[in-house]
C-alpha cells in the first residue's frame, strides 16, 4: 500500500472510529506504525531550512491506542503490563541499550544511537550517534538529531494532541544539560547548548544578553547558542517577583569539538554550572 493510499485510511478512521473495526483500517494503521519504528517515516522531516509536520501520521499513532489489546510482556526480570509492545532487535540496528533502559514499538533509534537506563516514546525519532543519558526521556513524536547529547535526568516533551501542534524538535550536534526541560513544540537548532536546570516552553522567554541591548526569542534556540537559566522581573498585582527565564550567553564556537563537554563550551564564557 502506497503513502497516499495508508493518508486516506488513517484520513477516513480518523473523522469516523467505527471504521477500526475493519481490517483494511487496522492493517493501514499498523502498516504506519511499523514505517515509524524502521524510520521510513517521521512526523515532523526538515524540508529546507523549515520543519514540516505530518499531522497524518500523529493521527495514526493516536489510533494506534484503541485498536491494541492490554498484554503482559517480559525483559529479562521486569514484567509490563501495557497496549504497546516494546522495540526489539537492538543487535541488529546497531544500538546499544543499557539495563534499565526501554523504547517503545514505533520509536526510532539510528544506529549508534546509546539508551542508558532511559525511555523514549511511540512515534519519537533519535538520530545515529546520539546519546540518551540515565533517566533521559524523549516523549512521543519528539525529533532527536544525530550526534546529540540529552544529558542525565533531561525531559524531552511529547506530543499527540491536539495533531497540529509540533513537536519538540532537537536538531544536530545539540548538548543538552542535566534536569534541562524542553517541552511545548520548542526547537532547538543545531550544535545550541542548554546549560544544566534549563527549562523551554512556549512561553519562555529566551533572551540575547551578548549584545548593547537585549534580543528575545520565543518557541527556538538560534543555531550554536550557549544558553543558560535566567530570570527577569515582572509585575503583578501584588508585587513584582522574579520569573523564570533563559539566557543566551554567548555562541559555541565553530571550531569546537562536536563532542565537547557543556562544562567546556560554558567555560569559554566564563560561566560555572
Amino acid at each position: 500500500m502506497d503513502i497516499e493510499s495508508l493518508k486516506k485510511f488513517i484520513e477516513a478512521a480518523w473523522e469516523d472510529r467505527q471504521l477500526l473495526e475493519y481490517t483494511e483500517y487496522i492493517e493501514a494503521i499498523n502498516t504506519i506504525i511499523m514505517k515509524l519504528d524502521a524510520g521510513e517515516i517521521r512526523v515532523a522531516e526538515p524540508i529546507g531550512n523549515r520543519w514540516h509536520v505530518n499531522d497524518w501520521i500523529k493521527k495514526a499513532v493516536i489510533l494506534y491506542f484503541p485498536i491494541r489489546e492490554m498484554s503482559v510482556s517480559e525483559a529479562g526480570p521486569f514484567v509490563y503490563h501495557d497496549k504497546m509492545k516494546l522495540k526489539e532487535n537492538y543487535k541488529a540496528i546497531g544500538v546499544r541499550v543499557v539495563p534499565g533502559a526501554s523504547a517503545r514499538y514505533g520509536a526510532y533509534l539510528a544506529k549508534g544511537v546509546i539508551m542508558m537506563p532511559s525511555y523514549v516514546n511511540i512515534g519519537a525519532y533519535v538520530g545515529s550517534g546520539t546519546m540518551v543519558d540515565t533517566w533521559a526521556t524523549v516523549g512521543s513524536c519528539a525529533q532527536i538529531g544525530s550526534n546529540v547529547h540529552l544529558s542525565g535526568g533531561v525531559g524531552i516533551g511529547g506530543v499527540l494532541e491536539p495533531v497540529q501542534a509540533a513537536p519538540v524538535i532537537i536538531e544536530d550536534n545539540v548538548f543538552v544539560g542535566s534536569r534541562a526541560i524542553v517541552v511545548e513544540g520548542i526547537r532547538v537548532e543545531t550544535e545550541a547548548v542548554l546549560g544544566a536546570n534549563v527549562v523551554l516552553t512556549a512561553s519562555t522567554k529566551i533572551i540575547d544578553v551578548t549584545g548593547d541591548e537585549p534580543v528575545e526569542y520565543k518557541g527556538y534556540v538560534p543555531a550554536r547558542s550557549v544558553v543558560i537559566p535566567g530570570s527577569y522581573t515582572k509585575k503583578f498585582p501584588a508585587g513584582e517577583y522574579q520569573v523564570p527565564c533563559a539566557l543566551i550567553i554567548g555562541k559555541r564556537k565553530e571550531s569546537t569539538d562536536k563532542k565537547t563537554s557543556l562544562n567546556d563550551a560554558l567555560r569559554d564564557h566564563n560561566v560555572a554550572v
